[in-house]
């Protein structure tokens, strides 16, 4: 602040906050009636004019940009204590810097667009109860009472009874663990132990789903539990022998490391929505009842709905359609296309459902803290980045395991990329083909195809930007690759029946 003092006059600071009333209207001392300043004040007249429309004009601006729609007529206020009789004057310049339209490619990423994400979803929502109204007027209601469980869902229990002799595995990786910590076996004996109880682990519950005449929902829950554990078996005993290396090498990064075995940590680590073994997590404090009961009412909504799209949409299309790669390709093309949309549907909410809901509600129930288990993968610039994002625990889990055990012993960075897909595709292929009885490769040699794509999207990234790759993501991974497998595998099992009847 300036201040005069010959004459008492205060200019205003940088933030406006000077009393321009004041300033504009105070009478001047004087020793005369013509109003003149006195000898002794060494400021004219037309400074202080000149300093004062240049404070009413950066107030004035700064009013403009703070809030253009908040002047009280009341009060006289605009954001801060402005006075309404200068803002606005026709002589302020009402524009004052360069600026980009809201939409404008240079601005559109800079803005909130939450109005228009609401648009979409009333649009949505519009739309698609037009077209439930008109499909139970043109099929009715196709939900069979006998869509959840029924009579012939008891010849399932041998699958049951495998889920639950599953447990074995983790007890048996414990003792092993627990033997080589009293030193009663070798190093290399432990590493044969492992391998023996996690290839037992996978081929006992893929023998049993061949087996038995099971239902496909059964047998998919059953070689995904088995996935599963696999998976945390493989962690389990990984992690424990690193920490056993560390604990015995003389120049370890960490002197604290130290290797115990502990039952309890292991019976978390199984039921923890994680697939990485450490020995303690990061817990939160308390368990939220309200909050969970909340998130499993959505989970039963948005499991429901799952289940009124595949039984009143996604069945008949498929039924109604032939085999993609045989016949007339502008026809497949249309059922794909057909079928795109409700199967985008079922994949959001089996998204939604399991990684949002699912794994929050158990994490909620064991208090465990870390609750990343995706990232922003509809945003994925690329394909490799949707793999890094979509999936966390196992993005994490074929980090830790696969892809820099493998640069630690300087396998190049892109056989170790191809090596984690590869491992990635015979488990989607397991989770499918076993329960399909049905084994031609569909979905490993999807899931392989994604490693040209994750080097063609990302050159396209790096050459005409993020959205190209985006928009390839979107189309080659929901638009045309789940629809083409679900059809592919559909007619392949229809005429394995066909030929066995």
């Amino acid at each position: 602040m300036e201040i005069l003092d010959s004459g008492g006059v205060t200019m205003p600071t940088e933030n406006g906050g000077a009393d321009l009333d004041t300033l504009r209207h105070r009478k001047p001392r004087s020793d005369s009636s013509n109003g003149l300043l006195p000898d002794s004040v060494t400021v004219s007249d037309a400074d202080v004019r000149d300093r004062v429309d240049s404070a009413v004009e950066d107030t004035q601006g700064k009013a403009n940009l703070a809030g253009e729609n908040e002047i009280r007529e009341s009060g006289g206020e605009a954001g801060g204590n402005v006075d309404v009789r200068y803002t606005y004057r026709p002589s302020v310049p009402a524009h004052r810097r360069v600026r980009e339209s809201p939409l404008s490619s240079d601005a559109i990423f800079k803005q909130s667009h939450a109005g228009l994400f609401n648009l979409c979803v009333v649009v949505l929502v519009a739309v698609n109860s037009r077209l439930i109204i008109e499909n139970l007027m043109k099929y009715g209601w196709l939900i069979r009472t006998d869509f959840w469980f029924s009579s012939t869902s008891l010849r399932d229990w041998p699958l049951f009874m495998c889920c639950l002799s599953l447990s074995i595995f983790p007890l048996a990786a414990f003792t092993v663990e627990k033997l080589v910590l009293q030193k009663c076996i070798s190093e290399p004996v432990v590493i044969i132990l492992h391998i023996i109880i996690t290839m037992t682990e996978v081929l006992y519950p893929v023998y049993v789903t061949l087996r038995c005449d099971s239902a496909f929902l059964s047998g998919v829950t059953l070689m995904l539990l088995t996935c599963i554990v696999w998976l945390k078996l493989v962690s389990y005993a990984h992690t424990n022998y690193d920490i056993r290396t560390l604990a015995n090498s003389s120049d370890k990064a960490n002197p604290e490391v130290s290797y115990y075995v502990s039952l309890k940590s292991l019976a978390y680590f199984m039921l923890a929505p994680t697939l990485c073994y450490q020995p303690s997590y990061p817990r939160s404090p308390c368990i939220r009842k309200g909050w969970v009961a909340r998130q499993f009412a959505k989970l039963i909504i948005f499991t429901g709905f799952m289940g009124f799209i595949i039984e009143q949409y996604i069945n008949p299309i498929v039924r109604n359609s032939k085999h993609p790669l045989k016949g007339d390709l502008l026809y497949g093309v249309e059922r794909v296309l057909k079928l795109s949309v409700p199967n985008l549907y079922v994949w959001l909410c089996m998204f939604y459902c399991f990684f949002h809901l699912w794994l929050n509600i158990l994490a909620e129930l064991l208090c465990f803290g870390d609750r990343e288990f995706y990232k922003d993968w509809w945003n994925a610039k690329s394909v490799g980045d949707y793999w890094r994002m979509w999936n966390m625990p196992v993005h994490k889990w074929m980090v830790r395991h696969v892809y820099f055990p493998c640069l630690r012993r300087n396998i190049p960075k892109v056989p170790a990329i191809i090596l984690a897909f590869l491992v990635s595709a015979v488990f989607h292929e397991l989770c499918i083909a076993v329960p399909c009885r049905l084994f031609k490769l569909w979905a490993f040699l999807g899931i392989m195809f994604q490693v040209p794509l994750v080097f063609i999207t990302n050159y396209l990234q790096e050459r005409f930007g993020s959205m190209v790759g985006n928009m390839i993501f979107w189309f080659t991974f929901c638009i045309f690759g789940q629809p083409m497998c679900v059809l592919l595998y559909y007619h392949d099992l229809m005429n394995r029946k066909g030929k066995m009847s």
